[in-house]
């Protein structure tokens, strides 16, 4: 197989692979799995193997595509599947959906990215790029602080000389502290609500 024609055949895949994950999300958006927590515990909740694996999936896409609230997904996974299995499967899938993420940026660059992030955020961490020194740091940072947009950030990684192994490494090394805290927030800001709703 020629340069061409294996290029061809990636940007087919490409194509079809962004194609599955925009009806999938029309799939779910439908089911309503992206703004209601119930009907997200009902689509996962009743197999014990389909049901981590579509979470999974929910997961990736609403990395990917930045039209899902985040956070929904992130407290219903420790709720629907307790903590431990809860913090796995978002660990799983969020870290998958990071690297297609890099990925999709390194290989569509500055226009897709620009499509995905909004001017706002682009222009707020644009000056990062300058340096790729700081950039790696500043970077590791945020992804290790849920305090950052993640996903933004990790398709303007794409536009640096970052590896994509150190780039891998900050996403597996740091992702699991901003999800433990990032779950932990929501579930007692979740908790809180509902005591002084009660009372």
């Amino acid at each position: 197989m020629s340069v061409v024609q294996s290029r061809r055949l990636l940007n087919i895949i490409s194509l079809l692979g962004i194609a599955c994950s925009i009806s999938l999300t029309v799939y779910f958006y439908h089911l309503g799995v992206f703004n209601d927590m119930n009907s997200l515990q009902q689509l996962v909740g009743n197999s014990p193997l389909a049901g981590p694996l579509v979470f999974i999936l929910i997961q990736i896409i609403q990395v990917v595509i930045p039209i899902i609230p985040g956070g929904i997904s992130l407290a219903a996974g420790v709720l629907i599947f307790g903590p431990y299995w809860g913090f796995l499967y978002n660990y799983i899938g969020i870290c998958i959906g990071s690297l297609i993420l890099f990925l999709l940026g390194r290989h569509y660059g500055k226009p897709l990215i620009q499509h995905l992030v909004s001017d706002k955020v682009y222009q707020k961490y644009n000056h990062w790029l300058d340096d790729q020194s700081r950039f790696e740091k500043m970077f590791a940072l945020a992804i290790f602080f849920p305090v950052a947009p993640d996903d933004a950030l990790c398709l303007m990684a794409s536009l640096t000389n970052i590896s994509f192994k150190k780039y891998s490494a900050i996403i597996f090394l740091a992702k699991p502290a901003s999800i433990f805290l990032y779950s932990l927030a929501l579930l007692q800001g979740g908790s809180l609500l509902s005591h002084l709703l009660v009372h």
